[in-house]
């Protein structure tokens, strides 16, 4: 499995070296190349997948010393990652291919394509800190190359620039982590690392390496402030915009997720900050989100705040539910991209939805509804505040959305069957949600810790957290009628520009290209 694991990010190193140096227009040999290594890549991950569903977990033989090197570590979060990359990588490319068809540096960009996702895969497979820290290194250089595609425009270097500057200062605090990690527990070895902190070894230095982490994974996932590269990157091609929102933006979750033992056995105030940090991030990201005008900028948006509840998730402890999030959130995403001419119809037909008039009392009511239905679902299915809170409070927030639809139905009248149905549709969500949770902690047991019963501190977090994002549900609900009156078009205007956080950053951070 090990020889299988570098296989597949050498096949497209090999056919990234090839692209490179063969011709930029219509280069037949290399885009079949690189084609064939990307269905190689995902004909291996479905192998791996199915080796480790067999054999169980498992760490290779280390390639190095001292603790330090290579090695490939086979679990079911590694068997879902490759799985996931390969796919969305092969994917993106066959859509590449057609895309820059006639791009006089075509062979140059499907290079950089199979070269990012190489350092992917590299990275998801890491069995030993050392690897994972070349491999995070190594995405976020390729991906820079592939973000200045276009480097004669401003906007482009911009976005680049600050893009760059925050990847170093998480390679910083990566890098820091590991040194802590490897002096406290004497190896690189990640599954060492967790035996022995699953074992109550909690070495000095060990609280600070999860605050490390926790720092690289906010600076990875694009969180308020650092968010605005994410969302103007726009100049890149379209496939670069798919695989840096469904792929490569997904490392900080990660890379949590894989270190998920550490984060449990320190105090809690590197998670609290995944938390709140998170859950601020997602909450705004979602009000912007619905005042932009421009297709992808909302896309962009909206990865931002589905990165801030992935760590939200992360925060309060619910790493199955993180992961799970990261899939569908990876697929989704590529699909909105890809297909974004389409988006335009869609919210089109939308747009006359933003229209309707709510009544507070209807608002109120619709919260209620939501809330109810994941108290009782939650209740059918075992999970309750006492038992799993976390996923509780992660349903609650998750169906809370849906009580925009419930409040529209009773705002254009239909008190009878509309809103039973809308109500219906709540119950049914946090069913299906329940069920996905538990099927991703079977899936996951023996290799992410099972969400479970938490302190006091991560009860005040989860009440925070839910307070913010009831809050975001309401304005979501009033602000048609609310804008309609103009009482909150000046709020409007401030979100849309990000309430000028980015503009501010932008002066600081490269004052001649802002």
């Amino acid at each position: 499995m090990s020889l299988l694991a570098y296989l597949l990010p050498l096949s497209l190193f090999a056919a990234a070296l090839v692209c490179f140096a063969g011709p930029g227009l219509r280069p037949r040999r290399s885009l079949a190349l690189v084609e064939g290594a990307a269905l190689l890549a995902l004909a291996g991950a479905v192998l791996f997948a199915t080796l480790a569903a067999t054999y169980g977990a498992t760490t290779s033989a280390l390639i190095g010393a001292n603790g330090l090197g290579l090695q490939v570590r086979v679990d079911a979060l590694s068997a879902v990652m490759v799985l996931l990359v390969a796919f969305v990588g092969w994917v993106v490319i066959r859509y590449a291919r057609t895309y820059m068809d006639g791009d006089a540096r075509q062979g140059a960009f499907m290079g950089g394509l199979a070269l990012t996702l190489g350092f992917v895969l590299l990275l998801v497979t890491s069995g030993n800190i050392a690897q994972l820290v070349l491999a995070w290194i190594g995405t976020s250089l390729s991906l820079h190359r592939l973000l200045l595609f276009y480097g004669d425009r401003p906007t482009a270097r911009l976005a680049a620039t600050k893009k760059f500057l925050f990847a170093r200062t998480g390679d910083v605090f990566l890098i820091s982590a590991a040194i802590l990690l490897v002096q406290g527990f004497g190896t690189g070895e990640i599954a060492a690392i967790s035996a022995a902190l699953q074992a109550g070894e909690v070495p000095v230095g060990a609280g600070w390496a999860a605050f490390c982490l926790a720092v690289a994974a906010l600076l990875k996932s694009a969180q308020f402030p650092t968010h605005g590269w994410l969302t103007e990157v726009m100049d890149a091609p379209t496939p670069v915009s798919a695989l840096l929102h469904a792929g490569v933006i997904n490392a900080g979750g990660f890379l949590v997720i894989r270190f998920a033992d550490l984060f449990l056995a320190v105090p809690g105030f590197a998670m609290g900050m995944l938390a709140i940090v998170g859950g601020l991030t997602a909450a705004l990201a979602s009000l912007v989100m619905l005042t932009q005008t421009a297709v992808k900028s909302a896309l962009a948006w909206s990865t931002v705040a589905q990165m801030g509840f992935m760590l939200l998730q992360c925060g309060l402890g619910a790493f199955p539910a993180a992961l799970l999030h990261i899939v569908a959130h990876s697929l989704y995403k590529a699909h909105a991209f890809l297909g974004s001419g389409s988006v335009v119809d869609l919210a089109r037909a939308r747009l006359g939805h933003r229209l309707a008039r709510v009544r507070p009392g209807d608002a109120a009511l619709s919260l209620a509804v939501a809330l109810s239905a994941v108290g009782l679902t939650g209740w059918a299915f075992g999970v309750t505040l006492d038992s799993k809170p976390a996923l509780v409070v992660l349903a609650a927030v998750l169906v809370l959305g849906l009580g925009h639809l419930v409040a529209l139905a009773m705002g254009q009248g239909a008190r009878g069957p509309l809103v039973i149905r809308a109500s219906l549709v709540s119950f049914g969500l946090a069913a299906l949600y329940f069920a996905l949770q538990l099927g991703a902690e079977a899936l996951t047991a023996g290799t992410l810790p099972e969400t479970g019963a938490v302190g006091a501190g991560q009860q005040a977090v989860m009440g925070f957290v839910l307070l913010v994002f009831a809050a975001t549900a309401a304005i979501q609900v009033l602000a048609p009628v609310r804008l309609a009156e103009g009482r909150w078009r000046p709020l409007a205007t401030h979100l849309r520009h990000g309430l000028y956080v980015t503009p501010v950053l932008n002066r600081l951070i490269a004052p001649k290209l802002a």
